[in-house]
């Protein structure tokens, strides 16, 4: 019996580099399927697809489409994007502990076909990793901070990056740990749902953030004084929110699928303070949102409309209001430094790509003296994360309010917007370094 081979290249790095997967031994013209099957948190996640060998028997992933299964066409890691969980409902991509790999196993067999001798199937081991041989972790608990911070493997000083979740809470150590991974100092700051903190959004003071930079310039000395912050959904919220509050201890804002309003509490709300009460407080007052005194909004189209129920059409309602919509835009033209912002045109949550209009038109009105770079994915979901994970769990219950609804977007082009938009973040933060730095010693 003829057998099988396959080969993945490289066989163990990081979680962000693309793999060349090749199978060897087939019949030429015979179809051949490659499976996958990956553990995440304790739960299995599979894909299957598959392919037609080549004159010599092989397939290659990169350059073979997939004619049948999870995806199809030409992608060298459509067999990790296209996962699902064998459980239904399982949404974690990473293991608890970050810098432990995620490992998949790939399988290649023979569909039966008449006439064919049947080879004998094979398998073989890819590493994903989200934290580099020599990256430090340290956990964080002091000056009333909770968070993680991760050094890289090399000695310093380096540039930094504070990261902020969305809604969901928690600390972003997956993010924090790719950063460290690719030379930068990252520290991962929960704000709510996290260790000695609320459990909800509401009152949440900006000061905490401005004690959180503080901190984290004390404690790294990054180079040229460099910090950059980063954040997805109610994050990038923040994140632009905080470029205008502190501009001179913001270097770089890199803002995934944000708004352009300052928002209520929504779904990640106290249920004491309401979902219309507010989220963020400067000075101990709530900075005025979207949803009050709007005359326009409603949660109507957002609670009674049909399953999979999208929480951007509820936003949509407000932003009919167009006085309300000016008391709660963010005052980005305050930013002093490079904007990245990243949206979706498919996005459930919100309308982001809206909103970076919005912020994007603001900054070219008012002639901005730093780069600013919009990029907005063609039928991509509020999920953005980055390469090679998958991108096929787009309705889920929200982790505070329980609330069942779609992120939106199609998985290739989650996928697609995941492996672009950290390229994008990668080369918007080595020229913002790169320019800062000139600066600094100009100065």
């Amino acid at each position: 019996m003829p057998n099988f081979s396959i080969d993945v290249t490289p066989e163990d790095d990081l979680i962000d580099v693309p793999r060349r997967i090749v199978v060897r031994g087939a019949h030429p013209g015979e179809p051949v399927r490659v499976s996958s099957s990956t553990v995440r948190n304790g739960a299995e996640w599979r894909s299957t697809a598959c392919f037609i060998a080549d004159a010599t028997g092989c397939v290659d992933l990169s350059m073979s489409p997939a004619v049948d299964g999870d995806y199809h066409g030409i992608d060298p890691m459509g067999l990790l994007w296209s996962q699902q969980p064998v459980q239904k409902g399982k949404r974690d991509n990473f293991h608890p502990d970050v810098t432990a790999p995620l490992a998949t196993t790939l399988t290649v067999s023979a569909v039966t076909e008449l006439g064919l001798t049947q080879c004998r199937p094979a398998s073989a081991q890819l590493v994903q990793r989200l934290a580099a041989d020599g990256v430090t972790r340290r956990e964080v608990r002091e000056e009333g901070l909770v968070g993680t911070l991760f050094l890289p493997a090399t000695p310093g000083p380096h540039p930094a990056v504070m990261i902020v979740n969305g809604s969901g809470g928690g600390i972003n150590e997956p993010r924090a740990a790719l950063y460290a991974s690719r030379g930068y100092a990252a520290f991962a700051l929960a704000y709510f749902k996290a260790p000695g903190l609320s459990d909800y959004i509401s009152n949440t003071p900006l000061e905490y953030f401005e004690r959180g930079l503080d901190w984290l310039r004390a404690e790294v000395q990054p180079l040229h004084d460099f910090v950059a912050i980063s954040g997805q959904s109610r994050g990038g919220e923040l994140v632009l929110l905080l470029g205008a509050t502190f501009p001179q201890k913001v270097s770089a804002v890199l803002a995934y699928v944000p708004s352009a309003l300052v928002h209520s509490g929504q779904n990640a709300a106290d249920p004491a303070v309401g979902r219309e009460g507010p989220t963020w407080l400067l000075r101990g007052q709530p900075l005025p949102h979207q949803w009050q005194d709007n005359r326009s909004a409603s949660w109507a189209p957002f609670d009674e409309g049909p399953s999979p129920h999208r929480h951007e059409l509820a936003m949509l309602t407000a932003l009919e209001d167009e006085d309300a919509v000016a008391r709660a835009r963010i005052p980005v033209e305050r930013i002093e430094g490079p904007v990245l912002l990243l949206s979706a045109t498919d996005d459930g949550s919100w309308p982001s790509s809206i909103y970076c209009d919005m912020v994007s038109s603001k900054l070219a009105e008012v002639e901005h003296a730093w780069p600013v770079l919009w990029k907005n994915y063609a039928n991509a979901g509020h999920s953005i994360l980055f390469p090679f994970v998958p991108t096929t769990q787009t309705t889920y219950a929200h982790p505070v309010s329980g609330r069942i609804s779609t992120g939106g977007g199609e998985p290739s082009a989650n996928a697609r917007a995941d492996l672009d938009s950290w390229q994008q973040a990668q080369q918007f933060l080595r020229d913002a370094v790169s320019k800062h730095s000139l600066r600094k010693e100009n100065t």
